[in-house]
């Protein structure tokens, strides 16, 4: 497996009292080239001060670092060539318009794409002679992508890219990805939506308190939940029914009771659901409440570390 990033054992402390801040505490990372790689996590897990050292733009307090074959320090210039770097917070000059963005873009690179056919790319040609200012939020994401491919980039990184966007936007960045991953790029895409990490991506690592807890692919990390779906209910009055009893039902493989209410993994709910209800029915427990559905990376997070991540958020 040729790799376009590796790092070992990578550390980054801040100062700070009574004790410095390990925002990064012994990371180890492999990419393959031409994968699309999802680095997960809550906010503060670590995932933006590892992707800004991977890029060049933070130095490490400790650990190895290779991208693309190379190291920083030693082949800066080449690098900056090699990389597309679409930043959590990118700020575009108001006043230039789009294709001016494009362009003033693609002079920073000794090669690349000529602007209109990256616009077109990102679904802004119509949008070409717009200034910046008058952009919605998922136009100025979209441009900020575009700005990262014009120089035709062996390797992307894209941190967080549809943080704050409107359920329309993060589909259209949805789809600017997958084309990208048609073509065979490289991608490292930081991300604390679950949802956004199983469509998108190759494998994934789950980041938390600046280490990997869990790597591989969704299916394969989503698998370690003990069930392909989950069954979630609530009982009226505070009643209560024993774990070890709704483990026994046909197709359970786990029982857990988060916050108020109980959740059973099943490997078949249309086998478990009429089990589970005459159950409760027999011990005169009645339901306030009761959904099924697929398990997901989000149900990993919970089982790593017992937090929800919006909780984290």
């Amino acid at each position: 497996m040729t790799l376009a990033i590796r790092c070992r054992e990578l550390v980054k402390h801040y100062p700070a009292r009574p004790e410095p801040v390990r925002a990064v505490d012994g990371l180890n990372l492999e990419v393959a080239r031409g994968e699309c790689f999802g680095l997960l996590g809550p906010n503060g897990a670590g995932k933006t001060t590892t992707i800004e050292i991977l890029e060049g733009l933070l130095r490490p307090t400790a650990g190895d670092v290779e991208i693309l074959g190379q190291r920083w320090a030693r082949s800066d210039r080449d690098l900056r060539q090699r990389l597309g770097i679409t930043l959590q917070d990118t700020r575009l000059a108001d006043k230039l318009t789009t294709r001016e963005v494009a362009t003033l873009f693609r002079s920073f690179y000794e090669r690349g794409h000529e602007p209109m056919s990256v616009l077109e790319q990102v679904g802004l040609v119509e949008k070409q002679n717009a200034y910046v200012s008058k952009l919605s939020g998922g136009q100025r994401q979209r441009l900020a992508i575009a700005c990262a491919l014009v120089g035709d980039p062996e390797l992307l990184f894209l941190d967080e890219p549809t943080t704050g966007l409107d359920p329309q936007s993060r589909r259209q960045l949805w789809d600017i990805v997958r084309r990208l991953k048609s073509q065979g790029r490289t991608i490292l895409l930081t991300t604390h939506y679950m949802d956004e990490a199983e469509k998108l991506c190759d494998r994934v690592a789950i980041v938390d308190h600046g280490r990997v807890i869990a790597l591989g692919s969704p299916a394969e990390l989503i698998a370690k939940v003990g069930g392909e779906h989950l069954i979630e209910f609530q009982l009226e009055n505070g009643a209560v029914v024993p774990l070890e009893e709704l483990e026994r039902l046909p197709a359970a493989v786990r029982a857990a009771r988060p916050d108020d209410g109980y959740q059973v993994a099943v490997t078949a709910a249309h086998i478990t659901l009429p089990a589970l209800l005459d159950l409760l029915q027999s011990k005169r427990l009645p339901l306030a409440q009761l959904t099924t559905r697929h398990a997901s990376l989000e149900d990993v997070f919970v089982n790593l570390t017992g937090r929800h991540l919006r909780n984290e958020d």
